[in-house]
């Protein structure tokens, strides 16, 4: 056994499955509303209490950090799958193995990423075309944010845990208790010192600390094989390879992601500080649109690798089904909700018409096909729980990065507005969702035939 499960965690493998991916993925969207409107808070203090540089500031830095940062994200998927497989399988020896190699790995990763990020920000911004008037604030706000990188690593691989064995109920609770005290320091820091980037910057930094604590001593106190013991903390080479084996591609593919959008970000760029500001605000929302796309990407890796550990291959096909029709249902609500209530929601942010006027040309296109992106992360989420990372990495990594980076060298000079540069995206996501989509279909194909039997080729 995988040692006694207690009332936060879920077993995937057994009883009523739509259930259980209710119970299982609604906390994952209270966090991730959580973080956006904590996230939100952010620019809504920097547009509302700070110069428009500010807020354009802490926008361009946006895609850059996600591409340093992507990488080692990507290892914690891998955490997810081979913690939940190991779960589903009932092996509690390679439980503890993992959750032991992963917690010394975030804090080694978050170390080296600190050192990265603050190096490379000014250099990288510059790269970008970062706009004069604005490179020093972000560059500011790089050198904090990324001085808190291990903390942040921390949590993102602990939960990602405490999500393999079912439990998506205290992360959030962690979330929420960091992110009032985030929201509680930013007015502190930029309304009393007036420190605008500087303050939302270090206030972050504090508030994942905390969650990174938090996630931390939970599973210091946990009964089970998930309990981390500081003493037994080590690489174990062979979990080390499994998890590079699924997590690197991912983080590879987020990486790309990340590079195509920095590409975009330097064609927003050319439009000026209000442009850079308007983009960042409808980012900000767009979050809001995409938290069932996320969500049942994180559930859909952990229920397909809990029931590939057990063996329970036809709970596998429900669990995609359920998660893409719920992804899909939910993306197309809120993006023509969003859509709808554009204006309004922007002028929260910043009450600027050219502000408001810039932000909805890229509302008007992304939240009205934001669909497409829902099914392309649910189909990419169940590849990862079937361990097959490399071959949507690849498609991704063609059908994402390369077209959009092509576009924006192509298309948009043809007709250089911020409305072409826009479409890319939901072009991408079609195509995409379509070849992984066929992927998905041969490898479901595969693994449910009768005589199929899938070994480990993990420890």
């Amino acid at each position: 056994m995988a040692g006694a499960k207690n009332k936060y965690q879920i077993d995937m493998c057994r009883g009523p499955l739509f259930s259980k991916i209710v119970v299982f993925s609604v906390p994952l969207m209270l966090s991730g509303i959580l973080q956006l409107l904590f996230n939100a808070a952010d620019l809504v203090v920097i547009g509302r209490y700070a110069p428009h540089e500010a807020m354009a500031a802490v926008g361009a830095t946006a895609s850059l950090t996600q591409l340093i940062v992507t990488v080692f994200m990507g290892l914690s998927v891998g955490t997810n799958v081979l913690v939940a497989n190991y779960y589903g399988a009932k092996n509690r020896k390679n439980i503890s193995r993992t959750v032991h190699t992963a917690i010394l790995l975030s804090l080694a990763g978050g170390a080296v990423l600190a050192i990265a990020g603050i190096v490379l920000a000014r250099p990288m911004l510059t790269l970008m075309g970062t706009p004069e008037n604005v490179l020093a604030k972000a560059c500011v706000y790089m050198w904090i944010y990324f001085a808190g990188m291990p903390c942040i690593m921390l949590y993102n691989f602990g939960s990602a845990v405490l999500r393999a064995v079912g439990d998506t109920r205290r992360p959030l609770i962690f979330l929420l208790l960091a992110g009032l005290v985030n929201v509680g320091l930013n007015l502190f820091f930029v309304l009393v010192f007036g420190m605008d980037v500087g303050g939302v910057a270090l206030a972050t930094v504090i508030a994942q600390g905390i969650a990174g604590y938090l996630v931390l001593k939970c599973l210091m106190n946990s009964r089970d094989a998930c309990r981390v013991k500081l003493r037994n903390l080590r690489i174990d080479p062979a979990i080390l390879k499994s998890m590079l084996w699924i997590g690197l591609p991912a983080g590879i593919q987020g990486a790309f992601f990340s590079l195509s959008n920095i590409t975009i970000q330097s064609s927003v760029n050319s439009f000026g500080s209000l442009a850079i500001a308007g983009n960042t605000a409808a980012i900000s929302l767009e979050g809001f649109v995409y938290i069932g796309s996320g969500a049942f990407h994180q559930t859909v890796v952990s229920f397909a690798g809990q029931n590939l550990g057990g063996r329970q291959y036809e709970r596998i096909r429900k669990s995609i089904i359920y998660c893409m029709l719920s992804a899909f249902c939910i993306c197309l609500v809120m993006g023509y909700g969003f859509f709808f209530a554009g204006k309004q929601l922007l002028a929260i942010y910043n009450p600027d018409p050219a502000v408001i006027s810039w932000g909805m040309l890229r509302i008007r296109i992304l939240f009205t096909t934001c669909f497409l992106c829902g099914a392309m992360d649910v189909i990419s989420g169940a590849l990862r729980g079937l361990e097959h990372s490399v071959m949507p990495a690849v498609v991704t990594l063609l059908g994402v990065c390369v077209l959009r980076i092509v576009w924006v060298y192509t298309v948009f000079p043809l007709h250089p507005t911020m409305g072409n540069l826009m479409l890319s995206y939901p072009i991408t996501w079609l195509i995409t969702a379509a070849a992984n989509g066929l992927y998905l279909y041969w490898i479901c194909k595969k693994l449910f035939h009768p005589g199929y039997r899938k070994g480990l080729s993990r420890p």
